[in-house]
């Protein structure tokens, strides 16, 4: 069966992150420097270069401290998996386009959305910022505490408001007539 994780290049999917994560070209993931010499490919993957920093002597690779880094899925497969979130396919779907787990694709596209959220850069808000909609509380100006909901007055009450002898008597009454 032909799938999407077999049309994709395995040397396209490393040269993708290459210049995604050195837009300058490579510098040591440690101390930054540029004075960098490769070390040789991957055994098991030949188009993971390695490399090592001539500053501080750090060996690292392509995917060294990375999401992708020590798994057992390929690169290609992440990638793949990557692209079809981005059509909005879902996940039963994608383990079925990878010839994947559905747990296993839960787990990808799980930790690939956390590495995108936390990738993000916060919001900086600047200049006049409007709001359509706005709850305001009415009354009780400048004393906050007047404002807390009733049923947070002291042990015994519920988030309504009415105290445990409140119920206890209404059921009385109930039961009796």
């Amino acid at each position: 069966m032909l799938t999407l994780s077999k049309l994709i290049d395995e040397d396209k999917c490393y040269e993708t992150i290459r210049t995604m994560r050195w837009p300058e070209g490579v510098c040591c993931i440690d101390c930054g420097s540029k004075s960098i010499t490769k070390r040789g490919k991957h055994d098991t993957y030949s188009a993971r270069q390695r490399y090592i920093c001539g500053e501080c002597g750090r060996h690292f690779d392509d995917l060294t401290d990375t999401l992708f880094a020590g798994r057992h899925q390929p690169l290609q497969t992440w990638m793949a998996c990557l692209y079809l979130m981005g059509l909005n396919v879902s996940n039963q779907q994608i383990a079925e386009e990878l010839s994947l787990h559905k747990d296993d694709v839960h787990q990808m596209t799980s930790e690939l959305r956390q590495a995108v959220a936390d990738k993000r850069p916060e919001v900086q808000l600047s200049g006049t910022v409007e709001f359509d909609e706005v709850y305001v509380t009415a009354g009780h100006k400048g004393q906050p505490e007047k404002v807390k909901k009733k049923g947070a007055r002291g042990a015994g009450g519920n988030s309504k408001g009415f105290g445990g002898t409140v119920r206890s008597k209404r059921r009385n009454r109930r039961s009796s007539g």
